[in-house]
């Protein structure tokens, strides 16, 4: 039985008015603000009324973005109200210089630091809701919400913004849905003791809940076991992806086999496990020219990151082969895409999410994959790319080397993935996991 005021009864429901929160990550091309947005698109295509509401700063998206124009518990005023106690007291009227749009975006394309190590005592009041130094933020969006038409679900984007459960159910007398989406690795990069104080805030507040929406079977298990989450209050709501935008077709390959790389650039996401890969690829004896063709956002945080990699190619004589072609809009994605022969991102944590191997699947292009996370479920569900052992650069190597040798191998794992996608992990099979996990909530809570 859940804590709190009882909420409104509620009959079946026809179409769902939601009321969507996302985490905006200023400059960058954030897997969860373009899951976000994608189903918010998607739903109210269906006919269902979505507001999504960004908050920290605006959402960058690589399609149309669909969220609200303003943008709640702006970035800079959270700094500013966890800093000093004076920022915690000023007029609403005066916060809207820095709350614009305008400002955010300026300072979001400096370069924002999202350092885990140095966010612990933000997170935990970010954490403490109505008790935390940003409790004028909540008030402001309390304010803002209680002018508008009541939806019928409140869905937050992740479980560190579980502390905007209790304040929001309680204003609104409304459910509230918090989606999971891979939470976990931020945690884990919390140095004690706010690791261990923001996972208590959380599993404190669970009981605020009306239901979780985990975007993987894998992410379910883990987050279930971390939080303390009953298997019953679990939805899953599978990624999906606009798989008509992707190549319809995998294109003859060329003379040189072309290995991709596309995701944040950063160590978890192992980078530097795929050029280790590479250069023993390059070792065999039976292979031709090749090239490393790599793309994604990079951080002021992990500069150093992509120097090392460079001067490691370098050393090994393959400077030549390496291309950083950096952070990329959606017409500039899918052609680089098009231009792969194989794609592999071979994270170094258990990945939750995983959106840039579907779009590789969804354009034609085999992926190779360690198994772990997401991926095991995915490639098992498509069967559109080969699974190696974690941490194993000569694993990796002997998949790579295995599409490049057996084009029909390759033929056969395009087909499966183009078709797996489409069948498994289409915008239409993500919304429609939406609608039906909302409904339950909504029930549930009536």
């Amino acid at each position: 039985m859940l804590i709190g005021r009882r909420l409104p009864e509620s009959g079946p429901i026809d179409f769902v008015k939601i009321l969507s929160i996302t985490a905006g990550a200023a400059g960058m091309y954030c897997g969860s603000c373009l899951r976000d947005n994608s189903l918010a698109a998607e739903l109210t295509r269906l006919g269902h009324d979505v507001t999504l509401l960004p908050v920290y700063t605006p959402t960058l998206t690589d399609e149309p973005n669909v969220s609200q124009d303003r943008v709640f518990f702006g970035g800079l005023s959270v700094y500013l109200q966890q800093l000093h106690p004076l920022f915690r007291k000023t007029p609403w009227l005066l916060d809207r210089v820095w709350d614009s749009r305008p400002v955010l975006k300026f300072f979001s394309g400096l370069g924002v630091k999202t350092d885990p190590r140095q966010l612990g005592a933000l997170t935990l009041s970010m954490l403490q809701g109505e008790s935390g130094h940003q409790k004028k933020e909540l008030l402001k969006l309390i304010s803002w919400l209680q002018q508008q038409p009541p939806p019928d679900v409140i869905v937050l984007p992740n479980s560190l913004l579980i502390g905007l459960a209790e304040p929001l159910r309680a204003a609104l007398q409304r459910p509230v849905c918090c989606t999971l989406q891979g939470e976990d690795l931020f945690l884990k990069g919390l140095p004690e003791p706010y690791r261990g104080q923001a996972l208590d805030s959380i599993r404190r507040q669970v009981r605020w809940v009306d239901g979780f929406a985990p975007v993987s079977r894998y992410c379910a298990g883990i987050m279930q076991e971390l939080l303390g989450i009953e298997p019953d209050r679990m939805h899953l709501i599978p990624l999906g992806v606009r798989s008509g935008d992707y190549g319809n077709r995998r294109s003859p390959r060329s003379d040189t086999f072309r290995v991709g790389y596309l995701s944040r650039i950063a160590p978890e996401k192992g980078l530097h496990e795929l050029c280790r890969a590479y250069r023993r690829l390059k070792q065999l004896k039976d292979v031709g020219a090749t090239r490393l063709e790599v793309a994604g956002y990079l951080g002021p945080e992990h500069r150093a990151y992509l120097q090392q990699i460079r001067k490691q190619i370098r050393r090994w004589g393959l400077e030549g082969e390496f291309c950083y072609h950096g952070s990329l809009d959606r017409p500039a994605k899918l052609r680089f895409l098009e231009n792969l022969d194989v794609l592999s991102v071979p994270a170094t944590h258990d990945e939750h999410k995983g959106i840039p191997i579907l779009e590789a699947m969804a354009s034609g292009i085999p992926v190779v994959q360690p198994r772990r996370g997401a991926f095991t479920e995915m490639i098992e569900k498509t069967s559109g790319g080969l699974l190696t052992d974690p941490d194993q650069e000569h694993g990796l190597a002997e998949g790579l080397h295995a599409v490049y040798r057996d084009p029909g191998l390759a033929d056969r794992l395009a087909h499966n993935g183009r078709q797996g996608v489409q069948d498994h992990y289409s915008l239409s099979r993500m919304a429609e996991a939406a609608v039906e996990a909302y409904r339950a909530i909504v029930q549930r809570a009536s």
